[in-house]
């Protein structure tokens, strides 16, 4: 029992491998939704997006595209407020470092809600049956 070492069945990886093992980051499509203060000023609303990109970039994540919506009015009020400045973000990012930009934004004075989402790789196959076909009616083009 003391001082006696039981070696790893044959194939199996040793200790010393399973720790050099590489950690592998995987970058997937997300998107983000970002309502902000509508109180804002055009410049305020820029730097939050200038903030956002720059902490994405320092987390190995890219911005592909930002879709300012504008101003709408908020389903419910938040905080007092009934009406908030929408943005959309598409973005790259490392699953580890999504925590990471959710506390960013949390913090953040001016972000009232923000939701990220990933994207499915799939995005136009409806799962388990292929892509969707054409529906075809019938008309005075068609035969029924």
């Amino acid at each position: 029992m003391f001082g006696i070492r039981t070696l790893p069945p044959p194939g199996a990886p040793s200790a010393r491998r399973r720790v050099q093992r590489e950690v592998r980051l995987h970058v997937r499509p997300y998107e983000l939704m970002i309502i902000l203060d509508a109180t804002l000023e055009e410049a305020a609303v820029q730097a939050v997006v200038n903030r956002t990109s720059q902490a994405l970039s320092t987390a190995g994540g890219t911005v592909v595209r930002v879709d300012k919506w504008g101003k709408r009015r908020l389903a419910y009020e938040i905080g007092h407020r009934s009406e908030g400045y929408y943005l959309l973000l598409e973005i790259l990012l490392g699953s580890d470092a999504v925590a990471e930009l959710d506390r960013s934004l949390r913090l953040s004075d001016e972000v009232i809600r923000h939701k990220i989402v990933r994207v499915p790789q799939h995005r136009g196959t409806r799962p388990g049956r292929g892509p969707a076909r054409e529906l075809v009616t019938a008309g005075p083009d068609h035969d029924a």
